[in-house]
């Protein structure tokens, strides 16, 4: 293509053009769609009319080009017809622009762009709101990088803390493996079992009717030889109480500020909720049940504990096997401080070999004796955590809520708006011998 002139180039665009149009115009005197065959030539003499096109605009200026194409438009419109919304558009249904009106004036006034307006309310984009149009026929590039162009309309959004406050932030994870449940009440009576006794044993058919016989050492009765007696087995419960706690915290914005959807809705979602969740998983694990504080589970009677035994790796091994064992339980976690995850990626074997596959494997211990490792500052360093989860229950009574007034102190003459957000739960751990207290301590 690169040999033929310019002219050659027009007349094959034009040609390209006409033939495609022939074939629209003949389907719309019939009064019917297209073919499949005709459909295939249509794109055909598309493509070429485009490639040919692409080709003048690499060897023209502007001025000539448009010249050209003004006059391959006057050709072509001299079958034009107009449509039902007053536009003017060829056989084949493109469009052609209005003489005597800008291109601007002619996008404006179009069907497409006041079906774009209709879906904005009030004639205002949000932010965030997906823009839509349909295809316009006019292709006039408005570019906002330049000044001369769109840029000159172009005003500086002022997003605040749009990104960046996650480096701040933690992975929370608690929440995925304990028991979600809600409440409708300030507080939780739920029932804790703080021991079992299994005594179930065969028993020989009974050979005597006689009954027990009267108290023996600590007054219990003493059963008959024979006679049959099943043996007791029994669970030591205990009924606990959960009070209901509130988690809550603010901050001061600007009125200003407040008029910025997007961040406001940074500030929320990634801050003022963060935080709230953040104390949640701290109370959950190391609440001293004082005060306003969680019975964590770092501080339930009844938890077992696993002493540091030759390695890192094996210690944890024996408290899974005391979650099964003694817990009775299956363990689905382990949950550990960052600095022990990060000794364990680190053990190596007597080759120097890393038990993790080292700086190029994955790493994070993930999984570590087939469970899942959840890293949480929670945890203090040198302690460790396994066991199942599932019977530890946090009760949601009211999920994070957001309130925002100025009647704080002077912020209503200072333009201020203090945002509030607070959540209120409940934590139970319904069996502690289910889990296990590791020491990583060497």
């Amino acid at each position: 293509m690169t040999t033929m002139t310019l002219a050659d180039l027009t007349g094959q665009m034009k040609h390209a053009l006409e033939s495609a149009r022939a074939i629209a115009k003949a389907a719309e005197e019939e009064n019917r769609d297209f073919t499949e065959a005709e459909t295939g030539q249509i794109r055909e003499h598309m493509a070429k009319a485009t490639e040919a096109k692409a080709e003048i605009e690499k060897r023209k200026g502007n001025d000539e080009l448009r010249k050209t194409l003004a006059d391959l438009g006057d050709d072509i419109a001299l079958n034009a017809k107009t449509d039902q919304n007053g536009q003017r558009r060829t056989a084949s249904g493109f469009h052609l622009p209005e003489r005597g009106k800008s291109i601007g004036e002619q996008f404006t006034e179009s069907p497409e762009y006041k079906g774009l307006l209709a879906q904005a309310p009030s004639g205002q984009f949000g932010q965030k709101q997906r823009v839509q149009s349909e295809m316009f026929g006019v292709k006039s590039l408005v570019t906002g990088a330049s000044d001369t162009s769109g840029g000159a309309f172009v005003q500086n959004d002022t997003i605040g803390l749009q990104v960046g406050i996650d480096a701040f932030q933690r992975p929370l994870r608690l929440r995925d493996v304990v028991t979600n449940g809600t409440t409708t009440s300030d507080t939780v009576e739920y029932v804790r079992v703080t021991s079992t006794t299994n005594n179930a044993a065969p028993v020989a058919e009974a050979t005597s009717s006689a009954a027990p016989t009267a108290p023996g050492g600590a007054g219990a009765l003493v059963n008959a030889t024979g006679g049959g007696y099943k043996p007791e087995s029994g669970l030591a419960l205990a009924k606990i109480t959960a009070p209901v706690k509130t988690i809550a915290h603010w901050m001061p914005v600007t009125k200003r500020a407040l008029s910025d959807a997007a961040q406001i809705r940074t500030l929320i979602d990634a801050f003022l909720r963060y935080g709230l969740e953040e104390e949640l998983e701290d109370q959950m694990i190391q609440g001293d049940n004082t005060g306003e504080n969680f019975e964590g589970l770092g501080n339930v009677s009844g938890v077992q504990a696993q002493a540091w035994d030759t390695n890192a790796l094996v210690t944890l091994r024996k408290a899974k096997t005391k979650v099964r064992t003694v817990g009775r339980s299956v363990a689905n976690a382990y949950l550990l401080n960052p600095a022990d995850v990060e000794m364990i990626d680190l053990l190596q074997d007597n080759e120097g070999r890393y038990y993790f596959g080292g700086p190029s494997g994955s790493g994070s211990a993930q999984p570590l004796w087939n469970l899942p490792v959840i890293e949480t500052e929670a945890v203090p360093a040198g302690t460790g955590y396994v066991g199942d989860f599932r019977k530890a229950i946090l009760w949601d009574r009211e999920q994070a809520t957001i309130q925002m007034t100025d009647s704080h102190l002077d912020f209503f003459v200072r333009n201020l708006v203090a945002i509030l957000a607070e959540m209120r739960a409940a934590f139970g751990v319904l069996q502690p011998s289910a889990f296990v207290e590791i020491d990583l301590t060497a």
